[in-house]
């Protein structure tokens, strides 16, 4: 009934009105929050092995995709698997990952494969399962600038008084070493690191912070960037990036140990919230929201982000296969 094979160029034409099917459900099926690329980009990033498309045809009429990618990290990362028609879409997606599972057999024996399940996706949750693919679950959290009950909250939020010894200061490239040092410790048992393994080293936490940094992810904030020195020694980071000029996203949050538990996690997010909303009110800055993500049941940090005004928006399955 179908069959399945790598997008080439050959077939760039045929294949358009698909994707163009795609680009224009990604916000209200897929909770994309920035517009896909145009098919143009999208071509291009093909051409330059970027991404890797994979298509359903049925009679020869392509009718579903998957898109992944091994560019950005050390895992695959698996981005999307559209369906014109989901009268089928668990059939479809079936056929789509079982091709994928064998393009990528010898790459997966040294990396994880990473799919985070967004929107409509979550309907494919069992078949998943069955390709004995492990689930974490992800909220997604936000800040809206035109929330006047997001904006009293934090004008009321609990921030304990800075203890002696204690500064929160923003980012200078001096502090990426310890950054480094700091998130690795922060992260490296959490389950971010099963589904991103650079986390487990300090290797990979560097690949990790440079791309932060050097606006690989999106666009670095410097200045709205808090660290926390203790005695003039970087001992924890709030790192902040900017997509699409107007989307404030926290990719890290991290704290050495030995001062975990005395609310200063707090402190930084509010200090780099602080350094945003001043950039709205003195520069008009477009920046309407800001946002985050954090596994459903970690409590700790979901009543940090509530206490601040961020509300919870939606969840999805994070879905991971280890090596």
């Amino acid at each position: 009934m179908y069959n399945t094979r790598i997008l080439t160029a050959e077939e760039f034409g045929n294949f358009e009105d698909l994707y163009e099917d795609f680009r224009k459900k990604a916000a209200t099926e897929y909770n994309f929050e920035l517009e896909p690329l145009d098919y143009d980009g999208f071509l291009d990033a093909i051409d330059k092995d970027l991404i890797k498309c994979i298509v359903l045809y049925e009679e020869n009429e392509p009718v579903a995709f998957l898109v992944y990618t091994t560019a950005i990290s050390e895992a695959i990362e698996l981005n999307i698997i559209h369906s014109a028609d989901k009268t089928d879409y668990g059939l479809r997606a079936k056929e789509l990952l079982t091709k994928f599972l064998d393009i990528t057999k010898t790459l997966r024996k040294e990396k994880i494969v990473c799919y985070p399940m967004l929107g409509s996706q979550k309907e494919l949750i069992n078949i998943i399962a069955k390709l004995n693919f492990k689930f974490i679950g992800i909220e997604v959290l936000r800040f809206k600038f035109n929330s006047e009950a997001s904006k009293e909250m934090f004008d009321r939020a609990r921030v304990v008084k800075l203890p002696e010894d204690y500064e929160v200061v923003s980012w200078k490239e001096e502090y990426f070493e310890d950054a480094i040092d700091v998130i690795n410790e922060s992260f490296k048992e959490s389950s971010d690191a099963l589904f991103d393994p650079r986390f487990t080293t300090k290797e990979g936490t560097r690949d990790i912070i440079i791309k932060v940094v050097k606006d690989v992810y999106a666009e670095f904030m410097p200045n709205s960037t808090s660290v926390l020195l203790y005695k003039g020694k970087p001992v924890g980071f709030a790192f902040m990036n900017l997509t699409g000029g107007s989307i404030v996203n926290i990719p890290l949050v991290g704290i050495k140990e030995a001062h975990q538990g005395k609310g200063l996690s707090t402190i930084m997010l509010k200090h780099s919230m602080d350094y945003i909303m001043n950039a709205i009110k003195l520069y008009g800055t477009p920046i309407t929201e800001i946002n985050t993500t954090t596994e459903t049941n970690n409590l700790q940090a979901l009543r940090l982000y509530k206490n601040l005004g961020f509300i919870e928006d939606y969840s999805y399955p994070q879905s991971y296969m280890p090596i």
